[in-house]
C-alpha cells in the first residue's frame, strides 16, 4: 500500500489501474477492508512531497514523515489484527532516488547508508510496526538494523530481509507509484538477473545476520531462485509479485486477451508452488475475498 503526503483523496496510479496512492483517511479504510477480507499483512510505502526530499533521505527517519505517520495510522486502525510491515529503504525520500546516501564521487556509500537505515528502523519501530522490510540491498543491512533495534530495546521488532532483489526491468510502474527521483539504475547494488549463485550467498548472509523472514523479488521471472531459496532457508520465505507483473496482467485483461481472475490466481499459485510461504501482491484484498 502507498500513502502520499499532501493529498485529500486517493489518487490512482496510471500504470497500475486499481492501485492508489492513499490519503491518510483512505489508507485506514483500505486497511480495514483488507483485514476484513483476511489479508495477513500490510506492507506500507511512503510518498513524500518532492520538496521534502534531500540527499540523505531525512524524511525517512522523521517521526512526522509521511511513512511513519502512515505506519502509526495502520497500527492504530488494524494493529493486532494483521501484521504491519514497513519499507525500510531510503529511495522514496532521496532527491537522487537511490537507496542510499552518495559519496562525493556519486557512488552509493554502503557503510554510511547503514547508519541511515538504523535511524530509519528505529523511527519505524517507534510507530509500532511489526516487521521492517530491509529492501535497500546494502551489504550488512540486516546485521546493522538488528543491532540498532536491540540496543534500543526493540527486540520483538522483526526483519523481513530482501535477500534476493534483482535489478529488474519490471519495476517501472512502482517508480511512478512512489514518485521516484531516480535517474539511471541500481545495478551496482541490486543483483544481476543472470546471476543465480549470488542469491544463495545473499540468503546465507541475511540468515547469519538475523533475518526473521527472507524475500525474493521479483517473483515471476525468478521462480527458480524462489525454489532454491525455499529449499535452503531456515526461516519463512516471501516473494513479491511486483508492479510490472501486476501491470502486464491488468493490461492484457483490459484488452480482453486473457481471463483476469484466472490469470491472477494462476500467477499466485505459481509463486506459492515455487515455495513462497508469504506472497506480497497488489491483488491481496481481492484475492483474499476469492479464496474465502
Amino acid at each position: 500500500m502507498f500513502v502520499a503526503d499532501g493529498i485529500d483523496e486517493p489518487r490512482e496510479i496510471s500504470s497500475m489501474p486499481g492501485v492508489y496512492q492513499h490519503s491518510m483517511d483512505s489508507l485506514r479504510k483500505a486497511a480495514v477492508e483488507a483485514v476484513t477480507a483476511g489479508v495477513g499483512g500490510l506492507m506500507l510505502f511512503g510518498v513524500p512531497k518532492p520538496e521534502d526530499k534531500d540527499a540523505a533521505g531525512s524524511g525517512a527517519s522523521d517521526p512526522d514523515g509521511i511513512l511513519n505517520r502512515g505506519l502509526r495510522a495502520l497500527v492504530q486502525e488494524v494493529g493486532g489484527s494483521t501484521v504491519v510491515m514497513a519499507d525500510t529503504c531510503l529511495d522514496e525520500f532521496t532527491d537522487h532516488g537511490h537507496c542510499g546516501v552518495l559519496s562525493p564521487d556519486g557512488a552509493v556509500d554502503n557503510d554510511a547508508t547503514l547508519d541511515r537505515y538504523i535511524d530509519m528502523a528505529l523511527a519505524q519501530a517507534e510507530t509500532g510496526a511489526d516487521l521492517l522490510g530491509t529492501s535497500g540491498m546494502m551489504d550488512g543491512q540486516v546485521a546493522a538494523v538488528r543491532a540498532g533495534l536491540d540496543a534500543a530495546g526493540h527486540i520483538d521488532t522483526g526483519i523481513l530481509a530482501y535477500a534476493a532483489k534483482y535489478a529488474s526491468a519490471f519495476y517501472g510502474p512502482f517508480r511512478e507509484a512512489v514518485g521516484s527521483s531516480l535517474q539511471g539504475d541500481r545495478r551496482t547494488y541490486q543483483q544481476d538477473p543472470a546471476n543465480r549463485r549470488e542469491a544463495v550467498r545473499e540468503l546465507d548472509l541475511d540468515l547469519a545476520e538475523g533475518a526473521d523472514i527472507v524475500m525474493v523479488k521479483p517473483a515471476m521471472s525468478y521462480l527458480d531462485i524462489l525454489r532454491e531459496v525455499a529449499d535452503r532457508s531456515t526461516v519463512p520465505v516471501a516473494a513479491y509479485q511486483i508492479s510490472g507483473e501486476y501491470a502486464m496482467i491488468t493490461a492484457a485483461a483490459q484488452n480482453g486477451w486473457i481471463d483476469r481472475r484466472g490469470a491472477i490466481v494462476e500467477s499466485l499459485t505459481g509463486i506459492r508452488r515455487a515455495g513462497a510461504d508469504i506472497v506480497l501482491t497488489y491483488w491481496a484484498t481481492e484475492a483474499a475475498h476469492w479464496l474465502s
